[in-house]
C-alpha cells in the first residue's frame, strides 16, 4: 500500500500517523511518497487569488487517479466542495480541535495600534476587520512553522493559524490564546483529515475502518454549506459543526470582504443527516445576503 502526502512537515506529520493507525488494523506495509501541490510551488500570491480548484490537493489526487498510490491523506479543509470522478473520501479520522488560535507576543485585547497582522486567508482577513480597527493586514505564506517564526523574529506582531495544525506540530507553546468557534469562527473541515482514494481501490474496506462518524458527519454538514453556496475560498465563512449524541449543531457567519455580517445561522438536527442540515442552512444563507 502507497499513501501521497504533501511535503510539508504538517502534512508528513498527518500522513504518519495515520499509517501508524493503519499498522493496527492491518498488516501490509504502508509506504509514503511526497508529491507537490500547486499551494506549495505558488508562495507569492495570496490563496483566494490563485483560481485554481483544489491548489493543495489536485496533484495528489491526480496520483491517486494515476494509481502511483493508493490513496492520499489531506487537511479536510483544503478540500474542493466536489471530488474528481472516480475518488471518493473512504475516512474521516477522529477530528483534531476546530478552533483558531493566535500566534502572538501579544494578547488579542492588547495588540497595539497598528500591529502588522499576517494572513492570506479572505476568511481571516474578514474576521481581523470585524473584531479589530487600526491593525495592518499582510500577506503571509510559507508551511505553519514558517509562519510561526516570522511571527517570532518580528516580521509580524500576530498571525491566526489552527490550532490543530500547532498541536500535531507539537508548537502550541506559541499559541497566545484560543478562540471561541462562536467569536472567531473556523473554515469548514478545519482540524480534520481525509482519506481520499479510488471507487475501485482494493484497499477500501482497510482504509474505512479508520472513519470516525461523528467527525465526518461535523465536516459533511460544514462542506455541505459551502456546495449549496456554490463557492470555496472565496467566502468569508465561518462554519463550525458540533456532534454530541445524536444531535448535530451547526453554526455559521458570513462576512463581507469589510468584516461586516451578512448572516448569521444556528440551527441542529439529527447526526445521521447532517447534509440534509447543510443544506438547509445554506439556503437560510442565501436569503439573508440575497
Amino acid at each position: 500500500m502507497k499513501a501521497g502526502t504533501r511535503g510539508s512537515n504538517l502534512a508528513m506529520v498527518q500522513t504518519k500517523n495515520i499509517i501508524t493507525q493503519l499498522s493496527k488494523i492491518t498488516d501490509e506495509e504502508v509506504k509514503l511518497k511526497k508529491i507537490k501541490s500547486t499551494g506549495d510551488i505558488n508562495k507569492d500570491s495570496q490563496l483566494y487569488q490563485i483560481d485554481v480548484k483544489g491548489i493543495f490537493t489536485k496533484e495528489l489526487d491526480k496520483a491517486v487517479l494515476e494509481e502511483e498510490v493508493d490513496f492520499a491523506v489531506h487537511s479536510f479543509k483544503d478540500l474542493p466542495t466536489e471530488l474528481a470522478d472516480d475518488l471518493e473520501i473512504i475516512a474521516v479520522p477522529l477530528r483534531e480541535s476546530p478552533r483558531e488560535a493566535l500566534v502572538s507576543p501579544y494578547q488579542w485585547d492588547e495588540l497595539p495600534e497598528g500591529a502588522t497582522i499576517g494572513t492570506s486567508s479572505l476568511r481571516r482577513e474578514a474576521f481581523i476587520k470585524h473584531h479589530l480597527k487600526n491593525v495592518n493586514i499582510k500577506p503571509i505564506r510559507g508551511n505553519v512553522d514558517t509562519r510561526v517564526r516570522k511571527v517570532l523574529n518580528g516580521e509580524y506582531d500576530a498571525t491566526i493559524m489552527a490550532e490543530a495544525g500547532l498541536k500535531r506540530l507539537g508548537i502550541e507553546k506559541n499559541i497566545q490564546k484560543v478562540f471561541s468557534p462562536k467569536y472567531y469562527t473556523p473554515p469548514a473541515g478545519q482540524g480534520a483529515l481525509a482519506i481520499v482514494t479510488r471507487e475501485d481501490n482494493k484497499y477500501k474496506k482497510v482504509l474505512e475502518k479508520l472513519n470516525h462518524f461523528p467527525s465526518s458527519q461535523e465536516v459533511t454538514a460544514e462542506k455541505t454549506v459551502l456546495e449549496e453556496l456554490g463557492g470555496g475560498c472565496q467566502w468569508p465563512l465561518g462554519a463550525n459543526a458540533q456532534a454530541k449524541k445524536n444531535i448535530l449543531y451547526l453554526y455559521t457567519i458570513l462576512l463581507n470582504t469589510d468584516g461586516k455580517i451578512l448572516s448569521q445561522v444556528s440551527m441542529n438536527g439529527a447526526l445521521s443527516e447532517a447534509e440534509k442540515l447543510g443544506r438547509e442552512v445554506g439556503k437560510v444563507i442565501k436569503e439573508d445576503y440575497q
